[in-house]
């Protein structure tokens, strides 16, 4: 009589180090068959992006591999989950299903249903906290960042941080897909070279990205806001990946002592949970404002205006800048993230929405609950206590955070002949330089 295996289901936490849900597979003792299953379905228009689906694949890619190192190896499938894991269950006979515990609404759906006649067992894989941990004195939810962060600060533990398993016990493998065959990578035209250039999917490239990291953290408060600057962590499409644990890079951080830098870099780790927060609390976030007031809010209906935005081609510099490094290698500096947000919602007075949609196809860091509460922040309709009137002026930060305007010339090099004088705002130059557009709208009035 054999023993009957446990399904592994593999979510957004494409590792096997510090994972809750691998843990308790291995540990049952029983045989492990671990799945992942790309539904391109019931997530409607948040299914997995363009720029994502390039990571995703890579990143899939090197989670087999290491699961073949241990014996075992990856079994992949596509269609509605609803229907693809009834069916795994039924043809491996799984006693149990170990799973990320979901946080986009439609997954939280699809999985509650499941729960219900299937051994369905969620553990917290990406998050600091279980998504209904953190409460208000009054036991609501928190609606505001810096309270939340604070709650937050003080409710956390440090725990051991699990190591990999050293050997999965092998189990009798179902039909699985070819992941060559999903089609996740671009063909004709090839649009990933930049991408290849810049990124590391996978657990090993988190891990050589931390190292890479971790050195420079005490400027990290500094060095973030600068984009011509290697002072980001590029850390967060391996923690949008689940490929590295929230847990694990606070625990790096505290090593390196109290500086500064390492208060920012626990701060943007609780940004990331706040937004996770507030989706769990509020599964209308990526389409509806939080602050209802803004939900009759007259944007403006402008395609060309949006076009040049999503081109690079606004005649803004900064805002150039930064759409045609995302175009380029599917990520965009922080700050640089900001700046073209403000500039598509209070310059152009184009719905929010617009320009959140165009991040999730074309980040690979694309993070449902990150994505939707960052655009709603810089709106002004989403969970902050700052006015809704606060705007980015693209000149003045252009030049505090790229006063050399070496990010400006990286990615527009129409500009490159222009000195640092006129480099943020070109147009006012005694010759302005030919080829680049001028302003398609007039920062005095924005």
């Amino acid at each position: 009589m054999t023993t009957e295996p446990v399904l592994l289901w593999f979510r957004r936490d494409l590792r096997l180090t510090d994972n809750a849900a691998v843990m308790a597979a291995v540990q049952s003792g029983r045989p492990v068959i671990p799945v992942f299953i790309l539904d391109e379905v019931t997530p409607g228009e948040w299914a997995v992006g363009g720029a994502s689906r390039w990571w995703l694949h890579h990143s899939l890619e090197s989670l087999g591999g290491s699961l073949r190192a241990l014996g075992s190896d990856l079994v992949l499938r596509r269609g509605a989950i609803e229907t693809e894991l009834p069916k795994l269950v039924r043809e491996t006979k799984a006693a149990e299903v170990h799973v990320g515990e979901p946080t986009e609404p439609w997954a939280r759906r699809v999985v509650g249903e499941l729960a219900k006649t299937l051994p369905v067992h969620r553990h917290r894989t990406a998050m600091l906290f279980g998504p209904d941990a953190i409460r208000t004195g009054s036991g609501t939810p928190y609606s505001v960042f810096t309270p939340f962060a604070n709650a937050c600060r003080a409710s956390y533990r440090a725990h051991t941080l699990a190591k990999a398993p050293e050997a999965i016990t092998p189990a009798q493998m179902p039909r699985g897909d070819r992941l060559a065959e999903w089609g996740l990578l671009p063909t004709h035209p090839d649009w990933a070279a930049g991408f290849r250039a810049t990124h590391q999917p996978g657990e090993a490239g988190a891990l050589k990205q931390v190292a890479k990291f971790l050195p420079g953290l005490a400027g990290y408060d500094v060095g973030r806001n600068l984009p011509g600057k290697e002072g980001t962590s590029r850390l967060s499409a391996h923690l949008a990946w689940g490929e590295i644990s929230p847990d694990s890079m606070w625990a790096a951080a505290e090593q390196q002592g109290a500086e500064p830098g390492v208060k920012a870099w626990i701060t943007e780790l609780l940004w990331r949970e706040f937004s996770t927060h507030l989706l769990w609390h509020a599964p209308s976030m990526p389409d509806t404002p939080l602050k209802p007031a803004f939900a009759a809010f007259p944007f403006r209906h402008d395609a060309k205006a949006l076009q040049a935005w999503q081109q690079g081609r606004t005649g803004i510099p900064i805002v150039d800048a930064g759409m045609r490094q995302l175009w380029t290698t599917g990520w965009m500096h922080n700050r640089v993230r900001m700046i073209t947000a403000s500039f598509l919602i209070k310059h152009l007075l184009i719905d929010w929405r617009e320009g959140e949609k165009w991040f999730w196809d074309k980040l690979v860091d694309a993070d449902l609950a990150a994505n939707s509460a960052s655009w709603q922040w810089v709106a002004g309709c989403g969970a902050d206590a700052a006015p809704f009137f606060r705007v980015f002026n693209p000149v003045l930060q252009g030049g505090k955070f790229d006063p050399d305007g070496g990010y400006v010339r990286r990615y527009v090099p129409e500009l490159a002949a222009v000195s640092d004088r006129y480099v943020h705002a070109p147009w006012t130059a005694p010759s302005p330089p030919s080829g680049y557009p001028k302003p398609i709208v007039d920062l005095a009035f924005g």
